[in-house]
């Protein structure tokens, strides 16, 4: 049965430790370059079109945008509530150095110290290998110890025949074995299910450090 969203809501911006919603409600983030398509992946999990704002302009998320949602894993499953972190993107050019400095020590800050953390999600784009920067996302945290699911997404993009080798390269060039990476696409509504299954078993097996 698949996962059943009961709730989804914004819950705030932050921009220091301060501002992270205090509790300790399994939290999740979900990380990538600019306009890799974070805001429709947390629309398509929570079922609501509108909780994430949805932008073309790379770089508007210019701090961290927290929701919390309640999710039942099955019929007979309690129902778990957990939040949804959405950073802002890597890899965009159109701002100053020294704006880009003040996101990078905002983002870093949070992925090492927040202890509610239980996984990130790396989204990288299926119609590109994956960028210097996705390779250096991914080796920052795991260096961190941190868990990370990675997400292939804007998989409508492509025609059914490239779309397992798409997700194989970006497999082979990340380095993590074949089927471990979930396909994506929020215009499609594909890929939800199977993120949401891998959610909710670190939700409910605890800190994945």
């Amino acid at each position: 049965m698949a996962p059943r969203v009961l709730s989804a809501e914004f819950l705030r911006t932050g921009v220091r430790a301060a501002d992270w919603p205090p509790g300790s409600e399994p939290e999740f983030a979900f990380v990538g370059r600019s306009n890799v398509g974070k805001s429709s992946m947390l629309n398509a999990l929570s079922g609501r079109s509108k909780l994430a704002r949805v932008s073309n302009t790379p770089g508007r998320t210019q701090a961290l945008q927290f929701f919390e949602v309640a999710v039942q894993g099955s019929g007979t499953e309690p129902v778990l509530r957990v939040r949804l972190t959405d950073l802002p993107g890597y890899g965009y050019a159109k701002v100053s150095k020294a704006e880009r400095d003040r996101w990078a020590g905002m983002i870093e800050s949070y992925l090492r110290e927040r202890s509610q953390l239980r996984s990130v999600v790396l989204i990288v784009d299926g119609r590109h290998p994956p960028q210097p920067s996705d390779h250096e996302a991914l080796a920052f945290l795991r260096a961190g110890g941190r868990d990370v699911i990675v997400a292939v997404t804007k998989m409508d993009k492509l025609t059914r025949s490239q779309r397992l080798p798409a997700l194989r390269r970006a497999e082979r060039d990340l380095g993590i074995s074949a089927g471990e990476a979930v396909p994506f696409s929020a215009v499609e509504g594909t890929g939800s299910d199977a993120l949401w299954k891998r959610l909710l078993e670190r939700a409910q097996g605890g800190a994945a450090r």
